[in-house]
């Protein structure tokens, strides 16, 4: 087997979005189903644009989880790591939106969500070694065995270019603040790429600031650090120099794809080895085109609908 080019684990589960926009979940009348779960549909957007994907994870044994089977494999992501769990469900998503920036989420993990029964001894560490990209994140990090397996296949990995750490922080999925920092601390100097927000950065580091917080990531040994800022653009510093790109303006649809399509473009960009600036734009504007949308994995955009964007005007950047 050829190794892949992005390898990710993580959560999967069936998104529920409604098709009544702008409305509570009280009276919506009907929802579609779609592929959920951060670092599958950042699988699948790497596999949008022609890379070898496959992502680790685990379902229930149940009619969702075939779903979940056969939504990789049309997406072309490879499912060989996605197992079944007994008497677990497949994890379900409800949403609401409301445009521009309000899209609550709703989660259906308990008693506990499969893909937080990967065991360390289950892992292809050899696969892991391999993949050109191997994406991680912190939900992972959350409940043991994920979080010991977690840790363990990053370990094996050795700090390989490139591995990353979606820092993916979600308090319904903590007791507290302080336990997600303190293991996010544990992951961070096993990683060279570290991606988040604002909250998420103050989470993993301490500080909220863009510039401080990746002076901080930097200090865990991540070699690129990616600030996620709003409408403010992002921030990529790569410990000597740093690149802010303003956001690409669309009518947002539903914002809740965007960081997995960013994700999976960062990828390829990074595999490509584009300079960061034009990582950063295209990223962002596969962000753009997501948040456009209604869905999150059937909406993960092509290489070609990305440079269309682009190719409509040119976006100012700065440099720090």
């Amino acid at each position: 087997m050829s190794a892949f080019e992005v390898l990710t684990m993580g959560r999967i589960g069936v998104d529920l979005y409604p098709q009544q926009v702008g409305v509570g979940l009280d009276e919506v009348e009907s929802f579609a189903k779609y592929l959920g779960g951060s670092a599958s549909n950042v699988a699948v957007a790497a596999a949008r644009y022609g890379r070898r994907a496959a992502v680790i994870t685990r379902t229930g044994e149940d009619p969702f989880g075939t779903f979940l089977h056969q939504a990789l494999r049309g997406y072309g992501v490879d499912d060989r790591f996605v197992t079944p769990v007994k008497n677990l469900p497949t994890p379900v998503t409800f949403c609401e939106i409301f445009p521009p920036d309000d899209f609550p989420l709703y989660f259906y993990r308990l008693p506990k969500a499969p893909d937080l029964e990967i065991y360390p001894e289950e892992l292809d560490l050899d696969a892991i070694r391999e993949a050109g990209v191997f994406w991680v994140t912190v939900t992972g990090l959350s409940e043991e065995p994920s979080r010991t397996a977690t840790l363990a296949a990053l370990e094996a990995r050795a700090r390989k270019d490139i591995t990353v750490l979606d820092l993916d922080y979600r308090p319904m999925f903590w007791p507290s603040r302080e336990e997600a920092r303190h293991w996010v601390q544990q992951a961070l100097p096993h990683v060279t790429v570290a991606v988040g927000n604002l909250d998420e950065c103050e989470t993993a580091v301490g500080e909220r600031e863009p510039l401080a917080a990746a002076h901080a990531l930097h200090g865990f040994g991540v070699k690129l650090a990616v600030v996620k800022q709003g409408p403010k653009g992002v921030l990529a510093h790569d410990g000597t120099a740093s690149v802010e790109v303003l956001p690409v303006p669309v009518n947002v649809m539903n914002g809740l794809g965007a960081g997995d399509a960013f994700g999976g473009a960062l990828c390829h960009g990074l595999l490509a080895g584009w300079d960061i600036e034009r990582v950063m734009r295209f990223a962002n504007a596969a962000g753009a085109i997501v948040a456009s949308r209604l869905a999150c994995s059937d909406a993960m955009p092509t290489a070609a609908e990305v440079d269309g964007l682009l190719a409509e005007g040119p976006r100012e950047a700065t440099g720090a």
